[in-house]
Order: structure tokens, then sequence, then C-alpha cells
């Protein structure tokens, strides 16, 4: 079992949590950028984080789901930890969709894996793909709630919500003030 304060210093450690001016994945600009990527590159770390993930959500799952690039690796963590099967959906011309011949069955229980929802849209996109393959969205789960408004009315498991401000571009006074503009993220990959 890890407490709150266990998966921070897991950030801190690994100097996931960067300040400075940052586009995000879903286009707003922020001073704080959590790259969980950081995090990640220990496998014995993102098995226990899923752990969990898994432990915090319990709940009846056949299949988890995650977009690329973030959800990836923490996705395929929490379907070891469920022992239940793993799909990822990619971007094709602007578009999340399932590919390499990915299926989600009919009726299936699928819970949503990201790495950080600050408004949930790449998240709302797989959840879509799931509802349209005729399947249900049991839960979403995330290493990281940065605490805004989301796009998806799942039920919603952070393991960690770190509140972090985030601005539309033409808000950004870091953009008015001249800051060089960094977008770490894979949403334009």
């Amino acid at each position: 079992m890890l407490t709150d304060e266990q998966i921070l210093d897991q950030l801190r450690e690994t100097d996931a949590i960067r300040r400075g001016h940052f586009v995000l994945t879903s286009g707003r600009h922020s001073d704080t950028y959590i790259q969980c990527a950081r995090v990640l590159e220990s496998p014995d770390v993102t098995v226990a984080l899923a752990q969990e993930a898994v432990r915090r959500a319990e709940m009846k799952v056949d299949v988890v789901a995650s977009p690329a690039v973030g959800g990836m690796l923490f996705g395929f963590a929490v379907a070891l930890a469920l022992h239940k099967p793993f799909v990822f959906s990619e971007r094709v011309d602007g578009v999340m969709r399932l590919r390499r011949s990915f299926e989600i069955p009919r009726g299936a229980r699928v819970l949503v894996v990201e790495d950080v929802v600050t408004t949930g849209g790449s998240v709302a996109e797989v959840v879509a793909l799931v509802e349209a393959a005729g399947a249900e969205v049991v839960g979403v789960v995330a290493l990281i709630d940065r605490k805004s408004e989301r796009k998806f009315t799942a039920p919603f498991y952070p393991l960690l919500t770190l509140p972090t401000q985030s601005w539309e571009p033409a808000e950004c006074g870091l953009c008015a003030a001249g800051e060089e503009l960094d977008s770490p993220g894979s949403r334009r990959l």
C-alpha cells in the first residue's frame, strides 16, 4: 500500500514536477508540468503505482485501454496488475483511433488509464471509442489529476491530485512576459 505522500515523494525524487512555461496536451498553458515518464522509468515503481491504483479503484474489469503515448506505460502496468488485456489508441490525422488490429469486445467492462489528466480530452476520446465499440467504461484511473474541469463523466480514480493552474494561450501571463514556451508532451508526435 502506498500513501499519497509516498507517491508525491516518487515524483519529487525523479524531478517529474517541472516549473517553467509549458503547453499542455490540452493546448492550455501552465507554469507546472508533470513529466510522469520520469517516474515510469523505473519498472518496479511503475508496477507498484499500478498495483496501488488497482487497489484503490476496486472494480470488475475485462479490458484496460489507454491513449498513446502518455498513458501507455501506466495502462500496461495496470493491465498487468489486473491480469487483463491491454489496448491503446493512437492519433491518425488528429483523431484518436484503435489501430494494430486492436478491438474492444461488445459488452466489455473497460478501465481507461492515463498518466496526467488536465481537461481529460484524450480520456474523453478513448471513452468515445469504447462506447462506439458497444462496451462500457467502468472508470478512469490516472497517476495525476491536475484538478480542472474534466471532459468525461466516468468515475475517476486518480492516484494523486495536484491542483495546478493552467490558462488558455490568450490568457497566459507567461506568454505576455515573453517567456520561452516548452512543449514536452506527446500530443504532437
